[in-house]
């Protein structure tokens, strides 16, 4: 059985495998598949990494066989590199940013509604489709590179953000189980970054890190930032590590800074040449960016040409056009993305009005390094009273050590001004500096990261320690009569401890609940990254924003043979494919009702 990891990101998706066959102790056959793909209209060609992108072309757009690809002559739809090509000149046609949406708790992620701004002849589609859209192609390719292996019939890893809610994970799994890869075990992008360092040392690890060290992984991806710390140990002689906690679901990466370049390129055409672009030429100059800062970035050149067409023009001579400079980019975004900040800085929040497109919530604040210290402040007591650790005094944790993932610290500047930051936090407190973990491959580490954690669930292995990154509440309507104008209050019942692992039970205790039947109900559920310590059955009848972050809630019509309240104790667990499940079991009697801790849209 093959070992696979699936990098399913927002920006660009990859695949990797390990053969067990060729594989000898820690020599492992590691590969990253070539991705064949439309790279132009009527051109195939492979690709390390797939665009995740989906083109969504008239009618007669496009001739017969201009997406052919060598197991589909005639796809209904452009995955990967063409789409992003034909998107930046028809952007209205072009599903991006699908891993965003998938988790995006107030739209229904089932239904089509990508692109948002499509014109009536779209048939658009769902987050959740364009998801699949993506495995599908995959699944595709590696059946394609490995004549009589199905995908489905291997060991296959996909990786989410860290961040990533029980919904978000639940509904990633119904997309890979929609693309033909049932069974699939979902693990964070985090620990997969940590695990590929892990593999390319080949054992050095143990010699990079030792006991007491704590090491914060910062991933800036394609439309997150996820940040978790990992806690170096000492058990029987031999290192152990564990993952100790894991910041909130922060929309801000690649994305964000293509659209910042977009308006900076906009304001110097309008300064330089008296052209006000217009909405439809500001997409096609975000694209162009995207692929000027990719291009800019990897070191690749010193300056990229940015080329916006006019409405209707075919003429060269009627574009408008800039050029951008590697020193310039990378100045702008650490600027604004990366600024030198006081640890004691906070991400900012602005007043917002009253209405508002329908769109992604994004992060309101750029500034990465704040939402970092924020992160940081928030974890400063996750090893409190640990043995092996110091216990500093200080306003946050102190890391010790610093692993990046994510394709923007491919510019060395932007990485080095992170660990410049945390280097006078941590000089004002007195504690050590940080040293960096040396990846090798920025782009393709999380899909190899997966790989060989697929690889050391069946062979044996260094295994990250990481259970839940939250605990886990629900919500609890209070008893009382009716009061004019005041709805009961809702108490929030732990129900899933931080830390708890795979194939773990957490019975609670029984609390005199009533499981409503047979009729229409609302369960609302709850997240904290900082309450460590409370248990099933732990009750909060007040709480701060800090504290608990609402996860949305679910509708649905738990059968019954009437309408009632049936008495019951809730018992979570994990399952094997790393699924948060939640169940209320009968207090008399064997009846069990399944509440998933997932958003199910109401059909």
């Amino acid at each position: 059985m093959i070992r696979v990891g699936i990098d399913l990101g927002t920006s660009h998706s990859a695949l990797s495998y390990i053969d067990p066959d060729l594989s000898e102790g820690e020599d492992l056959a590691h590969h990253v598949l070539k991705i064949p793909q439309c790279v132009a209209p009527g051109e195939c060609a492979p690709r390390d990494l797939l665009p995740s992108n989906v083109y969504l072309p008239s009618e007669h757009e496009l001739s017969a066989g201009a997406g052919a690809l060598p197991w589909n002559s005639t796809p209904a739809n452009l995955v990967g590199e063409v789409a992003r090509g034909l998107g930046a000149k028809s952007a209205t046609r072009l599903v991006s940013s699908a891993k965003s949406w998938l988790c995006h708790p107030g739209v229904d992620r089932r239904k089509p509604l990508l692109p948002l701004d499509a014109p009536e002849d779209v048939v658009r589609v769902s987050p959740l489709k364009a998801s699949q859209l993506y495995l599908e192609h995959l699944r595709e390719a590696f059946e394609h590179a490995n004549p009589g292996e199905k995908l489905a019939d291997q060991n296959v890893v996909i990786t989410v953000p860290a961040s990533f809610d029980p919904a978000a994970r639940d509904l990633t799994s119904e997309a890979a189980e929609a693309a033909g890869i049932g069974g699939a075990t979902l693990l964070e992008e985090p620990l997969a970054a940590l695990y590929a360092w892990i593999a390319q040392s080949r054992g050095g690890w143990r010699e990079a890190v030792e006991a007491g060290d704590i090491v914060l992984v910062v991933d800036v991806g394609g439309g997150t930032t996820d940040l978790s710390l990992v806690a170096v140990e000492e058990e029987d002689g031999e290192l152990r590590l564990e993952r100790i906690a894991v910041g909130q679901h922060i929309l801000l990466g690649g994305d964000n800074m293509d659209l910042a370049l977009a308006y900076f390129v906009a304001q110097r055409i309008e300064a330089e040449q008296g052209k006000a672009l217009d909405d439809w030429q500001m997409r096609a100059c975000t694209h162009a960016c995207r692929s000027a800062k990719e291009r800019l970035l990897s070191g690749e050149l010193e300056e990229v040409p940015v080329v916006v067409p006019s409405r209707g023009s075919r003429l060269i001579g009627k574009t408008l056009k800039t050029t951008l400079k590697r020193e310039e980019v990378q100045n702008f975004l650490l600027e604004g993305f990366f600024p030198a900040v006081n640890a004691s800085e906070r991400p900012a929040s602005r007043e917002r009005s009253g209405l508002t497109e329908m769109g992604l919530p994004y992060a309101q604040d750029a500034a990465i390094t704040r939402h970092l210290a924020a992160f940081l402040a928030r974890q400063k007591d996750a090893l409190a009273g640990r043995e092996g650790f110091v216990q500093n005094e200080g306003s946050f944790l102190h890391p010790t050590a610093v692993l990046f993932n994510g394709g923007v610290f491919k510019a060395a500047p932007i990485a080095e001004r992170i660990i410049d930051v945390l280097t006078d936090w941590l000089m004002e407190e007195d504690a050590d500096p940080v040293r960096v973990l040396e990846g090798e491959d920025l782009d393709r580490a999380v899909a190899q990261g997966a790989a060989y954690y697929a690889h050391i669930r069946e062979s044996g292995g260094v295994r990250v320690r990481a259970g839940l990154g939250q605990s886990y509440y629900v919500g609890v309507e209070s008893s009382m009569p009716a009061i004019p104008g005041l709805a009961p209050p809702i108490r929030a019942l732990c129900v899933a401890p931080f830390g708890l692992e795979e194939g773990d039970n957490a019975p609670s205790p029984e609390q005199g609940l009533g499981l409503v039947v047979g009729e229409s109900v609302r369960f609302r559920f709850f997240g904290s990254s900082v309450r460590r310590d409370d248990v099933p059955g732990d009750v909060l009848t007040r709480w701060t924003e800090e504290e608990l972050t609402e996860l949305g809630q679910i509708e649905a019509t738990l059968p019954g043979d009437e309408k009632t309240v049936v008495p019951v104790r809730l018992e979570a667990h994990i399952t094997s494919l790393g699924a948060l499940v939640l169940e209320a079991i009968a207090s008399q009697g064997d009846e069990r009702w399944r509440v998933e801790m997932s958003v199910r849209e109401p059909s």
